[in-house]
This record gives C-alpha cells, sequence and structure tokens, in this order.
C-alpha cells in the first residue's frame, strides 16, 4: 500500500500536470469536448466552459447555465457558477466506468435557460497507471511430469491489468529455480502470455517441488508489478495431454434466459487411463462477473447460467476454460456468449427543464418543458418516439441526444381553459412495444385581455320626484371574465348635462355599482338626466367600457293649482266683475284660469263653485273656468254677487286653491261705480269723509269718460287700417262692459277673447307679453294705444 501511494505521488509531480495543461476542447456542432486523466481529485480543472461557450464569466448566473445527465448516471462534474469553470465532483475510475474499451468518454449536456440552448458535453477520460497487475489466484499449482522433454511449454497464468496501452501488462519475469526459464508469447489480440519452458530435465526423486515466483510487470511510469506463487510439483509419466474438441466454443442465448439453463458443453478427449484420463474443467483466470453469472461443471463441462444475464449490462461474455487430466497435463478453449437484446425496459423519461406557469398571451412556440427520453435497450428495442394528444395546443419537438422541447403550438386563452394537463407517451418500437407516461400540469397566468361588459347596451332608471337623500336609484354589474385584480370592476359616472354639475346630484359606488341620489330631486325643475357609467377592470393597463343611462324623474302631486286669473291683491280686495241686466243665460261673465306646475292627470284642473251669493243664477265650465249666467236677472238679485271658486287637480290625494269673484249687475261704468259705492259703503248722513268720497269717485269716472271719447275720435282711422275690428262703427257688442273697469277689468278682457293662453310655467313668469302674441288679429278686438288707467295707486299701459 505504502508503494502504490509512492507511486502515484510520483505521477503527480511528473506526467498528471503535464497531462492537464494538453487538455484540448473544441466545438463541433454545439458539442465541447476536453479530455482529463482519471483519478483527479474532486474539484480538479476540466475546462472554462464560459469562456468557450462565449460568456461573460462575470455575469454568468444570469444565463441560467445549468448541467444535465442521462438518468442513473452519476454526476461527475459541477459548475462553478461564479467563475463558469468545469470540475470534477467524484472521483473518476476509467477502468469502473469503461472496462477495456479503448476509449471512454462520459457525455452529458449543459443548458442554457435564458435562451433555452443546449449544449453538448464530452469529457474524454485517458488512462493512467493507477492499477497493479494482479494474478486470479495468486498462489497457483502447476504439475509437471517428470518424463516431460527438455523445451516442454507450460501454460503459466495471465496477470491481469485493466489499464490500457502502456500501463497494461509489459512483460514477465520468473525466478526461484535454475531448470525452468520463461517465454512470453503475444497472442493476435496483443495480449502477452508466459509459458514455462523446461531447461533441465526434473526428476521426482531428486526434488518433487520447485516453487517459482512469476513477476508482472506494466509499462507505466513509475512500474507497476505483481507476483503469484508457482508451485510446480513433479509427477509421474503422464504422455497424453487433454486436448478440446474445437479451440472456441460460442453461443447465443437472449438475455431473460433463465437461471441453471444450459449454454453450452465444452468437451476434451484424454487418451490415458486412469487418472491420467480423468479430466476436470475449470475456469482460466475468470473475471468476478463471469463466475457470478456462469456455472462449470467441472466434470462434464457444462456452462449453465448462474445469475441475470443483461444485455444492458454487457452483451458479450469471453472466458477460457481449461481441462486438466489426473497427470498434470491441460489444454484450453475459449467460450464467446453473445447476449440477445429483449425489449425489457420501458424508456425512461426525465424533465431537465419545466415552466407550470405561462401567460395566456405566450407566443406560439414558447417552450413549456423540456424532457430527457432514454430507453436502455439496444436496436429497434432502443428507439423511442415521444407523442401527446393532438388536440391540445401544444407540440412535442425533438432535437439531439433523444432531448424533447414542449412547446405551444396554437393561441391560449385562459377563459376558455385555465389548465391542461399533458400526458407524454414514449413508446419504444420493440415487439411488444413498452411505454411510459409522464404527466405535465401547465397552467396559464391570466392577462388583461378582456374588458368588463355590461348587460345591456342602454339603461333607463326611474324615480319619484322628493326622494330622500342618499336613496339608491338603481344598480349596475358587469362582468370581466380575467381573473383576480384583472376582472376587479370599480364604477364611476362620466359625462352629464353641462348646465350643472352631475356630481352634485348623483353618486355611484366604486365597488358594487349602486347608483344613489345626492339630492332630492324635483320634477318641475328636472326630469330626466342622461349619464354614462364607467366599469373598469384594475389590470394593467386597464380596460373599460361605458353604458348609456337615462334617469327619468316621475311627478308627483306636490303642487297646488296657481290661480292666474282673477288675480288676489296684496290689499286683500278681489276683483270685480260686470253683468249687465239684460244679460241671457249663458253670458260670458269672466273666466278663472289657473295652471298647476306638476304633469299628467296631477295637472288635470277641474272647476267647480263653492259658494254664491244667490245660487242657481251663475255656473262655471269644469274643465275651462268660464262663469257664465244660467238664468235672466230678477230685480231681487243683489247687485253685487259675491262667488267662490275652486280649483282642483286630478292627484292622489288631490289639491286645490280657491279664489273669490264679485260680479255687479250693471250696465254701464258710471253706474257699476255708483252701486259699487252704494254696496261698498254704507250710508251715514252724518259723515262727511263719505260724502266727499263719493264726489271724488264720481269726478274721476267723468274725467275718465270724457278722456276715453276723446282717444277713441282721434284712433278711430288706425282701427279701421289695421283690421283688428270692424270697418263701420265701433262697437262693444258682446263685451262685458265691466272688463274695462280697473286693472281686473283689462285683464278680463284680454282672458276672454284670446284664442291661446299658455299655461306653462313660462308663460307664467310673462304671461302678459306671451298673450298678446298669441291674440288672433282676425277677431274683432279693440286695442287701446298709449292709454294710461289710474286706479288708486296702480298704473296700467296697454298697447
Amino acid at each position: 500500500m505504502g508503494e502504490t501511494q509512492k507511486q502515484w505521488s510520483s505521477i503527480n509531480k511528473g506526467t498528471l500536470q503535464y497531462l492537464i495543461v494538453l487538455f484540448v476542447w473544441k466545438v463541433v456542432s454545439g458539442q465541447i469536448s476536453y479530455s482529463i486523466p482519471e483519478e483527479m481529485q474532486k474539484g480538479s480543472f476540466v475546462g472554462n466552459i464560459a469562456k468557450d461557450l462565449g460568456l461573460d464569466g462575470k455575469h454568468l448566473s444570469e444565463h441560467g447555465l445549468r448541467i444535465i445527465t442521462k438518468p442513473g448516471m452519476i454526476q461527475y462534474f459541477a459548475l462553478n457558477f461564479n467563475s463558469g469553470i468545469l470540475q470534477t465532483s467524484e472521483r473518476i475510475d476509467r477502468e469502473a466506468i469503461c472496462g477495456q474499451a479503448e476509449k471512454c468518454t462520459l457525455n452529458f449536456q449543459v443548458i442554457m435557460e435564458r435562451k433555452l440552448k443546449m449544449y453538448g458535453i464530452e469529457v474524454e477520460i485517458t488512462d493512467v497507471n493507477d492499477n497493479d497487475p494482479e494474478f486470479h489466484p495468486w498462489e497457483q499449482e502447476l504439475e509437471i511430469s517428470e518424463t516431460s522433454t527438455l523445451g516442454s511449454n507450460f501454460d503459466l497464468p495471465r496477470a491481469e491489468d485493466p489499464d490500457l496501452g502502456i500501463n497494461s501488462i509489459h512483460r514477465y519475469k520468473l525466478t526461484g529455480s535454475n531448470h525452468f526459464s520463461l517465454q512470453v508469447q503475444i497472442d493476435e489480440n496483443g495480449i502477452r502470455r508466459a509459458e514455462l519452458v523446461l531447461d533441465k530435465p526434473l526428476d521426482r526423486e531428486e526434488q518433487s517441488v520447485h516453487d517459482l515466483i512469476l513477476t508482472a510487470f506494466d509499462g507505466g511510469d513509475p512500474v507497476r508489478s505483481g507476483t503469484a506463487q508457482i508451485h510446480v510439483i513433479v509427477l509421474d509419466a503422464n504422455d497424453n495431454a487433454p486436448v478440446f474438441s474445437q479451440p472456441i466454443y460460442e453461443a447465443t442465448v437472449m438475455e431473460n434466459i433463465p437461471k441453471g439453463s444450459t449454454i453450452v458443453a465444452v468437451r476434451a478427449v484424454d487418451l490415458d487411463e486412469g487418472i491420467n484420463g480423468e479430466i476436470k474443467y475449470t475456469f482460466q483466470t475468470p473475471r468476478k462477473r463471469n463466475s457470478q453469472t456462469f456455472l462449470l461443471n467441472s466434470t462434464t463441462g457444462e456452462i449453465t447460467v448462474g445469475g441475470n444475464v443483461d444485455y444492458e449490462e454487457s452483451s458479450l461474455y469471453e472466458f477460457e476454460i481449461q481441462a486438466k487430466d489426473g497427470g498434470g497435463l491441460s489444454d484450453r478453449s475459449k467460450v464467446v456468449i453473445f447476449v440477445m437484446d429483449l425489449n425489457d425496459h420501458a424508456p425512461e423519461s426525465e424533465v431537465s427543464y419545466l415552466t407550470n406557469d405561462i401567460l395566456e398571451d405566450s407566443p406560439v412556440g414558447t417552450v413549456v418543458a423540456i424532457l430527457n427520453v432514454q430507453d436502455s435497450d439496444s436496436g429497434s428495442n432502443g428507439e423511442v418516439t415521444c407523442s401527446i394528444d393532438p388536440d391540445l395546443p401544444f407540440q412535442l419537438k425533438g432535437s439531439m441526444d433523444n432531448f424533447y422541447s414542449l412547446v405551444t403550438d396554437n393561441v391560449l386563452d385562459r377563459e376558455k381553459v385555465a389548465s391542461y394537463s399533458i400526458t407524454l407517451t414514449a413508446a419504444d418500437h420493440g415487439i411488444p412495444p413498452l411505454s411510459t407516461t409522464t404527466v405535465i400540469a401547465v397552467s396559464l397566468l391570466d392577462t388583461n385581455d378582456n374588458p368588463p361588459l355590461f348587460a345591456e347596451s342602454t339603461y333607463t332608471s326611474y324615480l319619484l320626484e322628493n326622494n330622500l337623500r342618499g336613496a339608491s336609484i338603481f344598480s349596475f354589474k358587469a362582468d370581466d371574465p380575467d381573473w383576480e385584480e384583472n376582472s376587479r370592476i370599480t364604477y364611476s359616472i362620466i359625462g352629464g348635462h353641462d348646465q350643472f354639475p352631475l356630481s352634485s346630484y348623483l353618486s355611484i359606488h366604486s365597488e358594487t355599482g349602486v347608483v344613489y341620489a345626492l339630492s332630492s330631486f324635483d320634477y318641475e325643475e328636472l326630469r330626466e338626466i342622461s349619464f354614462c357609467v364607467k366599469a373598469q377592470d384594475g389590470g394593467s393597463p386597464s380596460l373599460s367600457s361605458n353604458v348609456s343611462v337615462t334617469l327619468f324623474i316621475l311627478d308627483q302631486n306636490d303642487n297646488t293649482p296657481e290661480i292666474l286669473y282673477p288675480s288676489t291683491p296684496t290689499d286683500g280686495s278681489t276683483g270685480v266683475e260686470l253683468a249687465p241686466h239684460s244679460s241671457e243665460p249663458g253670458y260670458l261673465v269672466t273666466k278663472v284660469v289657473a295652471v298647476d306646475a306638476d304633469s299628467g292627470q296631477n295637472a288635470w284642473l277641474s272647476y267647480q263653485l263653492l259658494k254664491a251669493t244667490e245660487p242657481g243664477l251663475f255656473s262655471i265650465g269644469l274643465h275651462t273656468g268660464e262663469i257664465r249666467t244660467a238664468r235672466f236677472f230678477l230685480d231681487k238679485d243683489a247687485l253685487k254677487q259675491s262667488l267662490v271658486v275652486l280649483v282642483k287637480d286630478n292627484g292622489q290625494p288631490p289639491l286645490s286653491a280657491s279664489v273669490t269673484v264679485t260680479v255687479v249687475l250693471a250696465d254701464s261704468i258710471p253706474e257699476s261705480l255708483s252701486d259699487i259705492s252704494s254696496i261698498s259703503a254704507p250710508v251715514d248722513s252724518q259723515s262727511d269723509l263719505t260724502f266727499y268720497l263719493v264726489v271724488a269717485v264720481a269726478f274721476v269716472s267723468c274725467l275718465f269718460f270724457t278722456f276715453l271719447l276723446v282717444l277713441l275720435a282721434t284712433r278711430v282711422y288706425r282701427w279701421r287700417t289695421s283690421q283688428l275690428c270692424d270697418s263701420g262703427s265701433v262697437t262693444f257688442s258682446g263685451v262685458p262692459v265691466s272688463q274695462f273697469v280697473g286693472i281686473d277689468g283689462v285683464r278680463a278682457f284680454l282672458h276672454s277673447y284670446c284664442q291661446e293662453v299658455s299655461l306653462t310655467r313660462d308663460s307664467r313668469k310673462n304671461q302678459f307679453s306671451s298673450q298678446q302674441q298669441t291674440c288672433d288679429t282676425n277677431d274683432p278686438i279693440l286695442t287701446f294705444e298709449d292709454l294710461n288707467f289710474n286706479n288708486g295707486d296702480q298704473i296700467v299701459q296697454v298697447s
């Protein structure tokens, strides 16, 4: 053991350093080759892969280099990720890996994950002189007859050295006796075989045993050697040696041959009789593997199976059989057993690279997995075909050294299929074929490729006016088939009216899509709101869609009718209407005009008399509000009639308003004034104030009447040309005289003879101008221009 260590140390100092310097690398078709001697220490330098691949060693980790070895193979090499240097990770014994093969190589692959490129690495293991020649067994007996002639040759045990070339057996040396010499023969296959040559006659009586030492030397530097103890026993005369029937026995067996099966029987013949003719068969220099796999019957020469015959371990077995008689003579024959391969190994697949999660928008050709498929059988039994379900959007591409890439072959859509379970089947071409399956699970990662979608293109909602603030109006729901943040929808209101800020009326919950009213709506101010609701997902970049919404405000009966005529003055008095004594039934006295700000049936107005001085004297139109006489006036009828008119809408519950109309029965204005004075002012003979008041009123009325006649005379020509009245004389026929008394009289005249009266809110704001514009100029209407009426403190000018 000490001598071996000294020799190994000498190798390290000499040739090993030289061999390491002579490492050769080259790149041929994507393959890099190195050459190193066996028995290097762990961590020894093999080659600079980073440099050979043209990579920057400083950023090597970014390229994702790693070593891929075949299934079941020992990982002899490791990659230094900091320097990019390939190093040994295990002790490499060339003899254990390759046996007697002339060239011993270790193949593996290096994958660059960043670029998904693969490089084949071949490392040749060169032989070093690390094995001593050995004899099996090291102590043997050799029987030689004393009658053997000088120059006779006797086979000596052969030494074995697993090293190759110059490191294998180079020469033999014999010591211990001067009766024998050594002769070395070289076979056709280059193997040196030692033979013992008899130089001096043997005399058993003089010396029956000769102890010899046979030493085998290899050609390494330093030289290694092994010795065997040879005991030569001198026998009595035996003049016939055994002879085999054939020099080589060949047999072919299947690798699954059962134990105990006979493969071949060797046979030798010895012409001697007795003990000199008894033959025993033995393995000559058997290898340990052969002795365990095959058994030899020493008597019959039958070779049977003793262990498992596996083609993948060895396809050929060679060994020598010796036939030796009882006199010590022997012969040798060679046995060659060929093993036929059977399809007894299913393909094996190993996933070298796998991505379980890929984006659904990954381009066609994206690599999902890289697999290495191997079959230990040979020939067609070792040829493997891999396949997957053709209906899947994936494709299997083959590459060098039985590597397969699983890539995408079609457009992926997570919303249709969220994950795939891909079954890869690897089947060989044997009969019957064997196969294995590998299941690869691939999940699709969501991308924001679907915008939120509403169920409808437009939405319509209705809300009663006078709603509570914060009331829920409507709820929106948009669907997004994406996942997680990409499907998380937020809602917002966009667009709206330019006249008012939409944010002061409506608000939407960003997560639930519920629209709330921020204020109480008034149908009379706002009847509908058009806006858009935007649904936006949480993806990056985000996607959105809009939907149009129309909110209609529904009317409630929340406005009482408003009486436009007769208006109620601020001093509490009511309008006075005149009715001539000669009025016939149906005579139009006046008209109550009212409007309602509501709409629909809430604005349908009806008129009725609640109270009258003379019931049955007057009637009112249910829907027109026209007050007409119901019968002829009688002398007993009071000159002043008070009528209470109720105006009611059709809402639920209905709302109403009332007005008091005073009708004076008189034929002329002075008469009406005197009647009003006599009615409205009680007679007090002792009051001077009452007397002066009556005189003043009479005087003003006379002045007014005189001014009116002068003005009418000067305007008669203009009336004719404008065709507002008849071309004859000016007449007041059909016009109640009371229409010309004060402001109320003017208003009654205009309302009674206008063809169109606007009852909208805008007409109430500017009713005089609108009523003048809607008048029909073809009717016989008397027009007063630049006419001033002085009624107390109020002055009205009518044009």
